[in-house]
């Protein structure tokens, strides 16, 4: 598997389900299990980047331990969320495209373009300019 291009979520969620089932671990991968693991990952992850302050895009000045050590916090959290989400019968790759598609809706490009603010702010600014406009428009 190291060096494999393009590696997809089927193929992660496969390989993970055979690591499991290999081990027998299948009888503690709850979701609730899971989520806790995953939870405890996320927290690993955290720990990396605690009391660094901003952390600049690349991170041109971490060490390459240091990166390989992010890279194995990242793919623990990866790993953990798509057994998670293949023991919970969710098809992941799909329900993230559908997500980009539902946030596309909630911010649309004319209103956020540059802005971090959240949603609601959009709709709400959506209802206060469309009152006197008529349905449709």
């Amino acid at each position: 598997m190291a060096g494999e291009e393009g590696v997809t979520l089927e193929s992660l969620r496969k390989k993970m389900a055979d690591f499991a089932r290999e081990r027998d671990w299948d009888q503690f991968h709850s979701p609730r299990n899971l989520l806790l693991a995953l939870v405890g990952e996320v927290g690993e992850l955290s720990e990396i980047f605690q009391w660094k302050g901003e952390v600049p895009k690349g991170l041109l000045d971490w060490k390459e331990d240091e990166k390989e050590h992010l890279g194995e916090e990242l793919s623990d959290v990866l790993l953990y969320l798509v057994r998670l989400s293949d023991i919970c019968g969710v098809d992941l790759g799909r329900a993230a495209l559908r997500k980009l598609e539902l946030n596309a809706l909630k911010y649309p490009v004319h209103l956020c373009k540059g802005s971090s603010r959240k949603h609601t702010h959009y709709s709400q600014a959506n209802e206060d300019s469309d009152t006197s406009a008529p349905e449709g428009i």
